[in-house]
């Protein structure tokens, strides 16, 4: 079956004073209907650019390299006209963003912020009253109560949950086949964190749409994700179902992401794992392997040359030179997915 989207090649630079910044270098990865999709990185790593490219948000000094390809129902979207970009922005491709405080307009009522979207792409030229039902309809599927009074409220007289509500519904009343959720539930607590996320998964049933999730919250990932795309200084190091990735992962930035999530069953007095060193310059990227200089299992040829793409099987594929049949790889704990107690 062809995916909804796939994202072939993508490169994606800032060119600023100090020199080009590759924020993305080179990735492809499918996007499959009705499937759940995670991108999971450090801050940096390339995960919301690549979400506003599929938007076409990237603006100066940003440029979508030439050779770069997102094709969406198989038509490349990057050659999209300004009308075309209109109709696919909020019909086709809606967005939750991060902060639902900054991302809502605060002087106007939320009913107003709902129904821009469906006017927007009216076109069955429904009246301005069969918009306002539709809107009351979809603040109910959500679950917010008393969903008439909630239209003629404002942003802040939202609790931070029900904002988050109001940005689904908004993102949501045009039926889009395609779901960016750009860190939707970080400026939540945990127990509204969980009825979000439930409620995206009950949402994405009903209406068979597909999600691309970005986080780097394991947890999220672990309980919406099919399939968990791992990226690192614009490159995807590893990719795969949520079964492969949780359970065999192979690419030691990977293992660290896992270790480094606090863990009930440790030890009180016991510190916490974290990643040592930092992300290296994207003005400058190494040649090699990008996160070698972190690595603990790095070798000689991971600083000189880049890791090609190996497939595992299944869809699993890992960027790592551990997997190399040449690599001695005796003291990498491969079998138990870099576990820090082995």
């Amino acid at each position: 079956m062809e995916p909804l989207v796939h994202i072939n090649n993508l490169s994606v630079s800032y060119f600023t004073y100090a020199g080009e910044v590759q924020s993305v270098r080179g990735i492809s990865f499918n996007i499959e209907k009705g499937k759940t999709t995670a991108l999971v990185g450090e801050s940096g790593c390339g995960k919301s650019v690549t979400s506003k490219s599929l938007l076409g948000l990237i603006e100066k000094p940003g440029v979508i390299k030439q050779g770069s390809e997102i094709l969406y129902e198989g038509k490349n979207i990057l050659e999209f006209t300004e009308k075309e970009w209109l109709h696919f922005r909020g019909k086709e491709c809606s967005m939750i963003f991060q902060d639902a405080l900054v991302s809502l307009n605060p002087t106007m009522m939320i009913g107003k912020q709902i129904m821009e979207n469906l006017q927007n792409h009216n076109k069955d030229n429904l009246p301005t009253g069969e918009i306002r039902r539709k809107a009351k309809e979809m603040l109910d599927l959500v679950g917010i109560p008393d969903a008439e009074a909630c239209l003629n409220k404002y942003p802040h007289e939202l609790s931070g949950g029900m904002r988050q509500r109001v940005m689904i519904a908004t993102a949501l009343i045009t039926n889009p086949k395609l779901l960016i959720a750009d860190e939707p539930t970080t400026a939540l607590d945990v127990t509204i964190q969980a009825q979000i996320l439930e409620l995206m998964k009950e949402l994405q049933k009903k209406l068979g749409m597909a999600i691309i999730m970005i986080t780097h919250d394991l947890g999220v990932v672990a309980d919406m994700a099919d399939e968990i795309v791992v990226m690192y200084a614009g490159k995807i190091v590893e990719k795969g179902s949520n079964e492969e990735i949780f359970y065999n992962p192979r690419h030691p930035y990977t293992w660290a992401l896992m270790n480094s999530v606090p863990r009930l069953d440790l030890d009180s007095k016991q510190e916490l794992v974290t990643i040592e060193g930092t992300i290296p310059d994207m003005i400058q990227p190494p040649k090699g392997c990008a996160f070698c200089s972190r690595c603990p299992y790095a070798m000689n040829i991971c600083a000189q040359h880049m890791p090609q793409n190996t497939d595992l099987g299944d869809g699993h594929q890992v960027a790592c030179w551990l997997t190399d049949p040449r690599a001695d790889v005796s003291h990498v704990p491969f079998l138990t997915g870099g576990a820090v107690n082995v």
